[in-house]
């Protein structure tokens, strides 16, 4: 939207700082090569570019492209240096992914990097490749990169109604909005089908499905309309920055822009349906505009209505409603506005006012043909809604306008002769020169706090009194002295331009207050609803807000099982009559009003309209008042689909909260089953395995083994159950702890003696391993559950154990720190990646490890953590700094009543 409020002479500053932004070179460029379907040769004009940059002398590599067999792509990487891809485990299968941190080490001028969209392997840094793309930026170096137009995320349920088919991999629109380039790569859709056909694009197998459903002609023409119109959205953009960067006045015939005015004549509705016909035919954006300015003041609450019923209807079409403040020169506002906008059309009313009218107000539309220089002007009479009609639409009638009264006219006298009474008491001290000076300020403070009528009765009772009793032959209407004529005359020249720009000025003020007052009462409002934590909440805030502004009183109602239900009211309202939720329901299903004075069901009690977001209609909101007759004046009316507005908008971000949330824990519900399910088919059948083999080997063959034999087998069986039986206890005790059924058994215990029972219940799976204990003498009894402790300190044992190499030392160390124990679990192995500090406690997160490393859940160090944080304490991971290994924390509060003592770290 254009700023508002600004010189179009001069460059924007907005626009400014964002040509600054752009050229500033410690990001990266962008360059997005967007087609409408896979096989349009991207990846190729993609190479073919980067080529060219190559052979310029540009430090260009190619971070990843795929080639998908095709044999004049994969020419094209001939002469490129090609990073190779990092390989990633995942599934049973190697996953090959772009090695972002070589590309970063390498730190080349150009990368290409294929396929935006792309969902990087788990276990890589980023989820997405675009983000990986943001860090190559963010470290200066140039990008070309590839994109389709399906995986735009604000075009998805687009191209989805379009083909069918629901596209999972999607790009955020901002990443596109912040590319320095696009680069369409269009193809008419016969040639695509045909390189389909001839096995360019697909295997023959895939082509052959592709045909069927994706790749038909009406779904790429469609496709290949969303990419060119996305493109010339952006282009659009950017002419409109470069424009105001450098204060060019518009319009530039770049593209076709309509712009309709829109005021209190019954026309407006027509010609609103009129520039929306015109922009159809154009293929353009529309905007309906009204000037609000000091007349506005003088509207009737009818023309405001007329007004803001004509701007509903421009939303309703398609087009943006635009208030724009403005002055006493409609033409000249509406011009810089068009302006401002790159506006090429402007859509008018034809004038129906009288030639002696317009001599002395002037005409906007003569103004605006004479000065809109290659701006095109359509004058065209609109069509005058009928009456009837306009009064069976509309849900409110306004009520008659109040008379002007006589009280600003009476007032405007006795401040005269206030003003006259001080002048004559001066006269004596100040001469009679002054007394003008009294009069005229009286005639000012009259135009200033009444505005232009009483004012102008102020100038001719100051006239007629500086005549009579200052001018002499005083007492008299009669000027002897040629220059006295000239000095009344020059009087009431001076009283009535100043009253005039004092009455201007105060309608000016007035307008002011009157936007400043409504917004300050939407701005109160929109706070409230941003700190509301609950969808209720929102409900309770919008049905009181609306109340208390209208003075009604009001139910809120969304859908829920088996119809439309009440959610919230003020005064409290739990339930409705039938005939309510009747008139609540078609409102909610038609997305028009309903009850009480509307067209449909209008016996109902209540007043029932639609609560619509972008989305469409999300609820309805039922307003009661006393009496008979409409319920809202048009101002009223205007005041609650802002707030029916803002109210929506709060209720649309709690649902998409609640649906990111649903989707979130779908997402980590699936991980976890996933893991769960690896788990169970792998790590616990391997052991079982073990066990079992074990077993029918003794039973096959006992008679022919020899006692060591026996022995060994018994031994592999016992370790194996062990084993089995510490995996089982680790799923039960995870299940206890999400179940919130741990409640430690708090008691005084020996930190030692508990060391003493885990390293006992661990010397076979630290069989292989040096252990050793440093545990300081004299620690204070502590509050722990021995049983739960006890598991604590084996899981982080048996972690040290997996992980650290043969031969090595695994370290339990204790001491006593002021009001804390701390006691540490410390190996040899390769220590703990940074990244990987804090996951190491999630459900079913294991690092990376070497083939040497045993099998487990991954719930080991979870289980740890709830059981510490269960007893008050604290667990943490991190790395030796005395040498290389991994070091477990774990702090535990010293009970109240044993004394400090400060141990150096």
């Amino acid at each position: 939207m254009p700023e508002t409020g600004r010189d179009p002479s001069r460059p924007s500053p907005e626009a400014l700082l964002d040509a600054a932004r752009r050229e500033e070179r410690r990001r990266g460029r962008l360059k997005v090569f967007l087609g409408a379907a896979p096989g349009v040769g991207k990846t190729y004009e993609m190479l073919t570019i980067g080529r060219a940059r190559l052979k310029a002398g540009t430090d260009a590599v190619v971070g990843v492209v795929e080639t998908h067999g095709r044999a004049e792509t994969e020419a094209l990487l001939d002469g490129f240096e090609v990073i190779p891809r990092r390989p990633v485990a995942y599934g049973g299968t190697v996953l090959q992914e772009m090695d972002l941190d070589a590309l970063l080490a390498r730190r080349p001028a150009l990368a290409l990097v294929d396929e935006l969209a792309h969902t990087n392997a788990p276990g890589s840094r980023h989820a997405k490749r675009y983000q990986d793309v943001e860090e190559l930026l963010d470290a200066g170096i140039d990008v070309l990169t590839t994109l389709n137009i399906q995986h735009v995320e604000s075009l998805n349920d687009v191209v989805a109604s379009i083909t069918r088919i629901r596209v999972r991999e999607t790009v955020p629109d901002g990443v596109l909005d912040r590319a320095d380039d696009i680069e369409v790569v269009d193809l008419n859709p016969d040639d695509l089908i045909e390189r389909l056909k001839a096995g360019k694009v697909y295997v023959p197998e895939n082509a052959e499905r592709a045909l069927r459903h994706y790749f038909s002609r009406g779904n790429l023409t469609a496709l290949r309309e969303l990419a060119l119109r996305r493109t010339a959205d952006r282009v659009d953009d950017e002419l409109l920055s470069h424009m105001r960067a450098n204060a060019i006045a518009g319009p530039w015939a770049a593209g076709e822009r309509v712009l309709v005015c829109v005021d209190e004549n019954p026309r407006s509705a027509g010609l609103v349906r009129y520039a929306k016909r015109l922009a159809d035919r154009l293929h353009a954006p529309w905007t309906a505009l009204t000037i609000e300015g000091p007349r506005s003041a003088a509207l009737s609450e009818a023309q405001r209505d007329r007004i803001a019923e004509a701007l509903r209807l421009a939303d309703r079409l398609g087009g943006d409603a635009v208030t724009h403040p403005g002055g006493r020169h409609i033409a000249d506002d509406v011009l810089a506005y068009a302006r401002s906008a790159n506006v090429n059309h402007i859509v008018v009313g034809k004038a129906t006012r009288s030639w002696a009218f317009e001599l002395v107000n002037g005409s906007v539309v003569h103004d605006l043909v004479r000065r809109s220089g290659n701006i095109g002007v359509h004058v065209v009479p609109g069509e005058a809604e009928p009456a009837a009609a306009s009064a069976r639409r509309s849900v409110v009638t306004a009520p008659p306008r109040a008379s002007i009264g006589l009280r600003p006219y009476g007032l405007a006298g006795l401040a005269t002769a206030a003003a006259l009474g001080l002048a004559l008491l001066l006269e004596p001290h100040a001469g009679v020169e002054n007394a003008d000076l009294v009069l005229l300020t009286a005639v000012v403070a009259v135009a200033v706090r009444y505005g232009l009528g009483p004012s102008l009765l102020a100038v001719v009772l100051a006239s007629l009194a500086y005549n009579f009793f200052f001018l002499p032959p005083i007492y008299t209407f009669t000027i002897a002295d040629p220059t006295n004529v000239a000095a009344f005359l020059l009087f009431t020249l001076v009283a009535v331009l100043v009253s005039n720009l004092a009455a201007r000025s105060r309608a000016v003020a007035v307008v002011a207050q009157d936007r400043a007052r409504s917004t300050e009462r939407l701005y109160g409002f929109s706070r409230k609803l941003a700190a509301c934590a609950t969808l209720d909440d929102v409900l309770w805030a919008t049905s009181a807000q609306v109340a208390a502004m209208l003075k009604v009183r009001v139910v809120v109602l969304l859908p829920g099982e088996g119809g439309i239900v009440v959610r919230a009211g003020y005064p409290p309202e739990d339930r409705l009559d039938q005939a309510d939720l009747a008139a609540a329901q078609w409102a909610f299903d038609n997305d028009r009003p309903a009850g009480r004075g509307a067209d449909t069901l209008p016996g109902a009690p209540r007043l029932f309209l639609p609560m619509r977001t972008g989305r469409g209609t999300i609820g309805v909101i039922g307003l009661d008042a006393d009496g008979t007759g409409p319920i809202l004046t048009p101002e009223g009316r205007r005041l609650l689909d802002a707030l029916a507005d803002m109210g929506a908008l709060a209720v649309e971000r709690f649902r998409l909260v609640e649906d990111l949330d649903r989707a979130e824990r779908a997402a980590e519900t699936d991980r976890l089953r996933q893991a769960l399910l690896t788990s169970i088919s792998h790590d616990l059948r391997t052991p079982l395995a073990a066990v079992l083999g074990a077993a029918s080997t003794l039973r096959d063959l006992d008679a022919m083994l020899p006692p060591d034999a026996k022995a060994d087998l018994l031994a592999t069986i016992i370790e194996e159950s062990e084993r089995l039986n510490r995996f089982i206890a680790n799923l039960l005790d995870m299940t206890r702890l999400e179940a919130g059924a741990v409640a430690p058994n708090l008691a005084g215990q020996d930190v030692s003696e508990i060391v003493d029972t885990a390293l006992r219940r661990v010397d076979k799976v630290l069989a292989g391993h040096r252990a050793r204990v440093e545990v300081e003498p004299d620690l204070p009894v502590l509050r722990l559950d021995p049983v739960l402790f006890e598991q604590v300190l084996v899981n982080l044992l048996d972690n040290a154990a997996k992980y650290a190499p043969e031969g090595s030392t695994v370290t339990v160390r204790a001491r006593r720190d002021g009001r804390q124990v701390r006691l540490e679990v410390l190996d040899e192995g390769d220590g703990i990646a940074e990244e990987d500090a804090e996951r190491l406690f999630d459900k079913f997160y294991r690092a990376r490890k070497g083939d040497r490393v045993r099998a487990g859940t991954g719930l080991g160090l979870a289980i740890a953590r709830g059981f510490v944080e269960a007893m008050g304490g604290t667990v943490t991971a991190g790395n030796r700094t005395d040498r290389q290994g991994a070091r477990f924390v774990i702090t535990l509060p010293v009970p109240a009543g044993s004394p400090p003592r400060d141990i150096a770290a």
